[in-house]
């Protein structure tokens, strides 16, 4: 039977619409969003993935919403406004004991350090008694708890031995370069900033952790989200880690990709641009097996026996599946 101009001209039209919105789905890939704090250091892997179109190449679109703080993040993760968010195990130990099915994937092992002028005559823990020392992420941060564990095993009882003062990370720089501090704990990029400035390094949280018994190296921070989710959309799930894995694998070997993401570093100065690197790319995760799995299970123990029910909750078993298993 022959077809009527009119008649192949619509099925045309049809035929076409089709495949084309076929293909824009095709090349949109599923939508996965990422809440991230706006100045946060993994936007440098999130804009590699976007600048060099890992999500398409993955079969997914990177959605990254930037948030004034971490806080927002575990709002919007609640909510169902994200997929993703950035944080540590040890607030998703604690979620899942109220029955929330988060679950964490590993993304940096950067560790926070205790910093000091370079003239200062603090050069170990015993040291910082008598002192004022600057803490960033509050009386619950993990660097500072471990720093405690590790004190009370050599004798030391830190709080109730120095002033201890809890503040935002630039700030508590701003401090110490002021002369207000003698010593801080800080997030690791900020703890690399007053490297470049000359300031020195006592510890470093991997460091104490060794200290403390435990010689392997873990995650300190990852990539959470819902188990529901994760298993409804576990190839897209595993293209996103595979996007992050390949776009730390261009920042750190790669100059020209490195380049492309300075803006974000917020400086101009070399070195510290140069030291900034070195602890991004030292921060990658290259061993992540059962063996890490218990490491982070003896630290999580610790954790609770110095921060207690604050921290952890009322349970202080360390759940084991709280980890993503990419065979999922």
């Amino acid at each position: 039977m022959r077809l009527s101009l009119k008649t192949y001209l619509t099925s045309y039209v049809l035929i076409t619409t089709f495949i084309l919105s076929y293909s824009a789905v095709a090349d949109t890939g599923t939508p996965i969003k990422i809440s991230v704090l706006k100045f946060g250091t993994v936007n440098w892997t999130l804009e590699t993935i976007k600048k060099n179109r890992l999500d398409k190449k993955n079969g997914f679109e990177l959605i990254i919403q930037p948030l004034a703080n971490t806080q927002a993040g575990k709002i919007a993760l609640q909510a169902g406004a994200a997929d993703i968010i950035v944080s540590d195990w040890t607030w998703v130990a604690r979620q899942r004991q109220f029955s929330s099915d988060y679950l964490f994937a590993p993304y940096s092992s950067a560790a926070g350090s205790i910093m000091v002028p370079n003239d200062s005559a603090i050069h170990s823990i015993k040291d910082l008694s008598g002192k004022r020392l600057g803490i960033a992420g509050g009386e619950l941060d993990k660097n500072w708890l471990l720093l405690r564990a590790l004190a009370l095993k050599k004798g030391i009882d830190l709080q109730t031995g120095l002033d201890t003062f809890f503040g935002a990370p630039p700030l508590l720089n701003s401090l110490i370069k002021q002369g207000q501090l003698d010593a801080l704990i800080n997030y690791w990029h900020y703890s690399t900033r007053l490297k470049a400035d000359a300031y020195r390094e006592i510890i470093n949280t991997h460091e104490i952790i060794q200290q403390l018994g435990i010689n392997k190296t873990i995650p300190i921070l990852g990539y959470v989200f819902s188990e529901k989710w994760a298993r409804e959309q576990s190839i897209s799930l595993n293209n996103f880690l595979t996007a992050s894995h390949d776009a730390t694998q261009l920042l750190c070997t790669s100059d020209k990709h490195w380049k492309a993401i300075l803006p974000l570093t917020k400086t101009h100065n070399t070195l510290t641009q140069q030291l900034l690197r070195k602890s991004y790319c030292e921060g990658q995760i290259k061993k992540f097996s059962a063996e890490e799995k218990q490491a982070i299970a003896d630290i999580y123990s610790i954790l609770a026996d110095i921060g207690g029910e604050k921290l952890v909750g009322t349970v202080k078993q360390f759940d084991p599946n709280l980890f993503w298993n990419s065979g999922h």
